[in-house]
């Protein structure tokens, strides 16, 4: 009887050793669940909140929302437009400022190439102020007068011109008063004579015509 007691108390201890065994196990798997839900919960991206739908919102702060994006749209534009007109104002003054750069550069180059020439027609004018009709001398004068012609004609293909003097009011931008004279032809401040031919380079004064004035 005592064997079978002693036999019975060792099975029920080897049980509750089983039992002591399978409990922790039994435990351990739904840490490992939470830990496995955990990881999973940290891979998983947040989800952003929903914006609320335009059907939500009301008609008068949409027509606020439209007009304020109008206004700025039609700012927006007029800020372009300015910056467009200012560009377009400062490429214009450029172009003309150029123009003009060009056009004095060009009146400075030829300026000084026609004023070496300008003694040479001065001395063929006074050639030609006494020149002789009759005989070789005739014949003479008229080829210096082909000379003089051909030397003018290159001067007003470069835009030179005379400057119209003797009868004129004179004008201190275009005449240079040698001295007054008594004229009972002119009145005062008419040029009586001109004592030497002024020129222009386009509109640019190349040399003042000398003149006398009547007093």
């Amino acid at each position: 009887m005592a064997r079978k007691r002693k036999k019975k108390i060792e099975v029920t201890q080897e049980e509750e050793q089983l039992r002591d065994e399978e409990t922790p196990q039994e435990e351990s798997q739904p840490q490992t669940e939470s830990a496995d839900s955990a990881e999973g919960g940290a891979e998983s991206p947040e989800e952003l909140p929903e914006l609320p739908a335009d059907d939500n919102i009301p008609v008068e702060e949409k027509l606020e929302l439209v007009q304020a994006a109008l206004e700025a749209s039609e700012s927006k534009a007029a800020e372009y437009l300015d910056g467009w007109q200012r560009a377009q104002a400062e490429f214009t003054n450029y172009r003309k400022r150029q123009e003009r750069e060009r056009e004095l550069m060009r009146f400075e180059a030829v300026g000084r190439i026609v004023k070496r020439y300008l003694p040479i027609v001065d001395d063929l004018e006074r050639a030609l102020q006494n020149r002789p009709t009759e005989g070789e001398g005739a014949a003479w004068a008229d080829g210096i007068e082909l000379i003089y012609r051909k030397l003018m004609g290159i001067l007003e293909a470069e835009g030179v011109t005379r400057i119209e003097a003797e009868g004129q009011e004179f004008d201190p931008n275009l005449h240079e008063a040698v001295m007054q004279t008594e004229s009972d032809e002119y009145e005062s401040g008419v040029i009586v004579e001109v004592l030497q031919n002024g020129y222009m380079l386009g509109d640019r004064v190349l040399r003042p015509a000398m003149v006398l004035v009547a007093a």
